[in-house]
């Protein structure tokens, strides 16, 4: 039977398109209204279908009723009819920055940032350790760095990256992991729990072949191997462990059930072989020391409850990571903590990126390093003049929402320059320099500021006694230009001649070196996917190497050496 609405569901219909069409001075919205109904009466949203164009028929009669006859008129049959719908709803305070940590407890938060150290920290990690940090400390909490080791086949770990992550960690947050743990040193820890869940019955090793389980899953079906007693579990379990079998001979699964919906979670595998004697940890203290090692699921689920993390922050794509794991805690009997997702964000510009494959392209010499300013690692942000504080900024802004999202990279660009232009001298750099002789009367000394921003910082003094002067080829063949801080100027093949010191017209300002003041160097600027040098002249100054400049009329620029510089952004 079709439901429909008595009249005192009917009128409360329109009594929300009254209040609405008061509240948003005759413009009420269907969409609203049908959003704070379902919000108070759950009983009805079965009947969404039913329910939405009574809403628009009564909504569209408030609006009618509101400009025909005024708000007022809207107002009296309410404070009659309804009057509790007349009283002003509490806005909720608008939160800056983050949203709300779920369940927090002041200074009771742990949360995690867990890389993998097959390579340094990349723009995407960035993420990661911002927003945990932020959290970590608003609620006086703590912040684990754990490097997740555990792979040393697919994704071996770069030894050097367990000294240079928790560097720069520190860099990005300004204050250091309150904690260090690094997961392969954790070994004991995850063969404790595997034989534990061995031993009270929910895992079990599993003997099948990849494909055959793969069978099993799909047709949901429980394999032969689950009703293994637990005797027989911990004598498989030995045989993993001091070398009778080798990878793909037996792996051991967490118990669910094979009839679940999803797939991904019907006895997930726990822990697997691996070929340590082909391929051994990188740190010395592990090598070949363990033969059986936990899958990242496990590992960091078993993790998280050592080390007491409170709150997960991660990406979307690993919500079956989080079933998973909460599947193993049921198991144990202990609480998962609170979980928070994002989804990905894309920056245009650098399309799609790995470590690995940053690893690879290192290796095969594509790029010279991972501080190559084409990369898109926090060594080379750095490198390039990219402050910590624009990484924050930019990764607070974009918050924690389960949007894709797709941006520029000029969106970072514009935070970066917020953090920089304040203290940032300005510097002539000159491509492709021209040389001028100036003809005419003018002071030998001319002062032009070195932030025009802060007359405090005192002016930049170039002596033009000489007469000889250097400029961009591109301002060299124009014929009226003024240089900045000086003068007008009329070109003429290789000659100035001055004109009015006074600004008097709208010529073109350009950037200038005199001859006495002049340095060669070179700019570096990456660019589509190259390197390009841009060799010229640069003002001669004393900053020492990496000063953020301002370059007059190019952009902002991190200084290598007393001849380099690497370009930032403009």
């Amino acid at each position: 039977m079709t439901w429909t609405p008595d009249e005192e569901t009917l009128t409360a219909f329109r009594h929300l398109a009254l209040q609405n069409a008061i509240e948003y001075e005759g413009k009420a919205a269907p969409g609203s209204v049908i959003g704070r109904l379902m919000g108070s009466r759950s009983d009805l949203r079965e009947h969404g279908k039913i329910i939405s164009p009574l809403i628009a028929k009564a909504v569209a009669e408030a609006n009618k009723m509101a400009a025909e006859q005024g708000i007022a008129a809207l107002q009296a049959i309410l404070e009659v009819e309804a009057p509790h719908l007349l009283e002003k709803r509490e806005k909720k305070e608008r939160r800056e920055g983050l949203p709300e940590l779920k369940n927090a407890v002041k200074g009771k938060v742990v949360l995690r940032f867990a890389p993998n150290p097959n390579g340094p920290l990349s723009f995407g990690h960035a993420r990661g350790i911002v927003i945990n940090g932020n959290y970590a400390k608003e609620w006086d909490g703590e912040l684990i760095l754990r490097f997740d080791d555990t792979d040393t086949v697919v994704k071996p770990p770069l030894p050097e990256a367990y000294l240079q992550i928790p560097e720069e960690a520190e860099w990005l947050l300004g204050f250091k992991p309150h904690r260090i743990v690094i997961a392969s040193e954790q070994m004991p820890h995850y063969y404790e729990h595997a034989v534990l869940m061995l031993e009270r019955g929910f895992g079990y090793v599993c003997q099948c072949s990849g494909e055959a389980f793969k069978e099993y899953r799909v047709s949901k079906t429980e394999c032969p191997c689950r009703a293994n007693d637990v005797e027989l579990n911990l004598e498989l379990w030995s045989k993993m462990t001091d070398g009778t079998f080798v990878p793909g001979d037996a792996v051991v699964r967490v118990k669910t059930a094979m009839d679940l919906k999803n797939p991904a979670l019907r006895d997930w595998p726990a822990l697997r072989i691996q070929n340590t004697q082909e391929h051994p940890h990188p740190r010395k203290s592990i090598g070949s020391k363990y033969r059986v090692w936990p899958l990242l699921d496990f590992q960091s689920a078993v993790e998280d409850y050592i080390q007491g993390v409170t709150h997960i922050i991660r990406g979307k794509d690993l919500m079956d990571s989080t079933r998973k794991q909460t599947l193993l805690y049921q198991h144990f009997g202990w609480t998962y903590p609170e979980t928070m997702y994002w989804g990905r964000v894309k920056v245009h510009e650098w399309g799609g990126f790995s470590t690995s494959q940053m690893r690879r392209d290192i290796e095969a010499g594509l790029f010279s390093g991972w501080d190559d300013p084409r990369l898109p690692t926090l060594t080379a942000l750095r490198k390039r003049g990219i402050t910590a504080k624009a990484l924050r900024d930019f990764w607070v802004e974009l918050g924690v929402t389960q949007k894709d999202i797709s941006v520029p990279l000029s969106t970072l660009f514009s935070h970066n320059t917020k953090s920089i232009d304040d203290d940032a001298p300005r510097l002539a750099f000159i491509r492709q320099p021209e040389k001028l002789h100036l003809e005419g009367e003018h002071p030998s000394n001319v002062s032009v500021e070195v932030h025009p921003n802060h007359s405090s910082r005192g002016m930049r003094t170039f002596d033009v006694s000489n007469k000889a002067i250097w400029i961009e080829h591109e301002d060299a063949v124009k014929n009226e230009v003024r240089l900045k801080g000086f003068s007008n100027i009329e070109i003429n093949g290789n000659l100035a001649g001055i004109g009015s010191i006074e600004r008097n017209d709208r010529r073109p300002i350009i950037h200038w070196i005199p001859d006495t003041n002049a340095t060669p160097a070179v700019l570096l600027v990456a660019e589509d996917g190259e390197i390009k040098r841009f060799e010229g002249l640069m003002e001669a100054h004393t900053y020492p190497a990496g000063t953020m400049v301002q370059l007059e009329r190019i952009g902002y620029a991190r200084i290598i050496d007393n001849s380099t510089l690497i370009f930032t952004h403009s």
